[in-house]
């Protein structure tokens, strides 16, 4: 039987995170650190694309959770700006995937090093066990989430 309190004190923690790594000026240092110059509104999709190698629009506004056509208009900024690349998806035209282009990969490694180097500031005092407990149970976690996704969808 799970335990009430460490269920809510799990929630709270997560809306504190959650808040942190969504708030404007979270992305804004995010990108500052990492000396990439876009919108903060677009290096959610860039990480995306990085994760799942292709995507149509649906997917991918699925996944980041906005609707279809801002999701569209922010791929066409992305394009302009030739970090991502789309093409016809096979076997059907009408469906275009999205794709990193080599600009791409390398504005999400830089995101990638300084997300490393900004969360390395926080986590300076915390010992090696409590590091890799924190990954193991974080992915275990996020794995969990995504799994009860798929089963309420289908």
């Amino acid at each position: 039987m799970q335990n009430a309190r460490n269920v809510d004190e799990i929630g709270t923690a997560l809306v504190d995170m959650v808040g942190f790594f969504a708030s404007p000026q979270g992305d804004e240092a995010l990108l500052r650190e990492a000396d990439v110059d876009i919108d903060r509104a677009l290096f959610p999709l860039l990480i995306r694309l990085a994760r799942a190698g292709r995507l149509n629009v649906a997917d991918l506004a699925a996944q980041v959770g906005r609707d279809y056509t801002t999701v569209s208009r922010q791929l066409a900024k992305l394009e302009s700006l030739h970090l991502i690349s789309r093409e016809d998806g096979a076997g059907d035209r009408r469906t275009r995937l999205a794709s990193l282009t080599a600009a791409g990969e390398a504005a999400v490694r830089a995101i990638i090093a300084a997300r490393r180097r900004l969360l390395s500031k926080v986590l300076i005092c915390w010992s090696a066990a409590d590091l890799a407990a924190l990954a193991k149970l974080t992915l275990r976690f996020a794995d969990e989430l995504h799994l009860q996704a798929k089963r309420g969808r289908g």
